[in-house]
């Protein structure tokens, strides 16, 4: 009869775990592997894609993985790639600037030459900002300008729309000079000069225009990183992740920096990661695109990457949103065990839904998950799916 027993035993220590009968027999791992398992047989998937990777960074080794190679469009999830190949190029302290800068002479307080403006797509310039420029200007001992206004646009394409967006997609225009995220910098800025005292501009005085080689800064309004970021994140916040984008292409030092000149930035970070640049298709910042083609194995490497390197974590942590507090995940997951220990971006366009971020699990071992729902047919679906994947992952 002892025999029997030890072999009894041994069969439930060495069987697969499909033929255990107790789940509290289980290790936590193989609980999880379980549980998503069955949700990955739900009907919903008949009909539908999934891809769907699980890192564990406090063990080092993948948890769970299904499709995670897949092609899949990320939706709103590129922003993740967006916010940590900008990090990882441009730094934490890099900041977005819009200069002013005067060529000529002041006499008899008029200004003898031009004034120029260097758009840099900053997101958070307003109406304040500019009006502070205006105010300066006239302090300095200038109530009239006699030459012209030079808007300097070079940073970019003059596309207005990103590669593979739709014509009826609701977005801000792609220039690099926007007052509150509205194309009106030169009425904005003629307002301001002749609000402050500073006469003699007209809309017709306004120039786009290189800046001239004789021109001297003068000022200059700027931005964190951060703050770009916890709108960008927080809020899904398409113009803000273009403008990011858009900063990697001025490292290039080309005039007219277009998409190329910015996905060549993250493919430099893909290839540092030990991956292949060319089996994904990075079309925009913001994830509107309908030429985005990322994978879940991706978007955890990145992840990982990030998470792995102080600097970009202490970055990138803030911005993201907290499940059941803040966001775009502030309605989601309350009252489940994935309330407050997901930190994840979410993403949605039509036939898409996905999740990527951080778990936080009752063990206290950090995940690294990404989720992409492709082919549904209601938003609701993936994100019912993926809180369910959270909350197997949390508890």
């Amino acid at each position: 009869m002892r025999r029997i027993i030890i072999y009894l035993l041994l069969y439930l220590a060495l069987a697969p775990t499909g033929l255990r009968a107790q789940g509290d027999s289980l290790t936590w791992e193989q609980q999880v592997r379980h549980q998503l398992d069955s949700l990955t047989r739900l009907p919903l998937f008949e009909t539908t894609q999934l891809g769907l990777y699980v890192y564990d960074l406090t063990a080092g080794h993948d948890l769970y993985q299904l499709n995670h190679r897949q092609r899949m469009r990320p939706a709103s999830c590129e922003k993740v790639v967006t916010a940590i190949t900008a990090l990882h190029h441009l730094g934490g302290r890099y900041e977005l600037k819009t200069s002013m800068l005067l060529s000529g002479e002041v006499r008899d307080r008029v200004l003898w030459g031009d004034v120029c403006i260097v758009g840099s797509m900053d997101p958070l310039l307003s109406q304040g900002d500019v009006q502070q420029m205006a105010q300066l200007l006239q302090e300095s001992g200038v109530d009239s300008i006699a030459g012209v206004v030079r808007l300097d646009l070079t940073m970019k394409t003059q596309d207005l729309l990103g590669w593979g967006w739709c014509w009826d997609d609701d977005v801000v225009p792609l220039t690099p000079l926007t007052v509150d995220k509205r194309d009106r910098f030169a009425q904005v800025f003629m307002n301001s000069l002749d609000a402050t005292g500073v006469k003699g501009v007209t809309i017709d005085r306004f120039v786009q225009s290189t800046v001239p080689q004789n021109a001297r800064p003068f000022c200059e309004a700027k931005h964190s990183i951060e703050q770009v970021l916890e709108r960008m994140m927080k809020k899904s916040d398409n113009f803000f992740a273009e403008s990011l984008f858009y900063q990697l292409g001025r490292l290039s030092g080309k005039r007219y920096a277009g998409r190329k000149e910015c996905a060549t930035f993250v493919d430099v970070l893909i290839r540092h990661l030990g991956m292949n640049p060319s089996n994904y298709q990075i079309a925009d910042g913001s994830g509107l695109s309908l030429y985005n083609y990322v994978s879940p194995e991706l978007l955890v490497r990145l992840l990982t990457y990030a998470w792995q390197n102080e600097q970009i974590r202490q970055c990138l942590l803030p911005s993201l949103p907290i499940a059941g507090v803040d966001g775009t995940l502030e309605k989601r997951m309350r009252k489940t065990p994935a309330e407050g220990r997901i930190m994840a971006k979410t993403g949605t366009v039509d036939g898409i839904s996905s999740l990527s971020g951080y778990a936080t699990s009752a063990e206290g071992h950090v995940l690294v998950f990404s989720i992409i729902n492709q082919g549904i047919q209601k938003t609701s679906q993936g994100r019912d799916w993926q809180d369910k994947v959270c909350a197997v992952l949390c508890k």
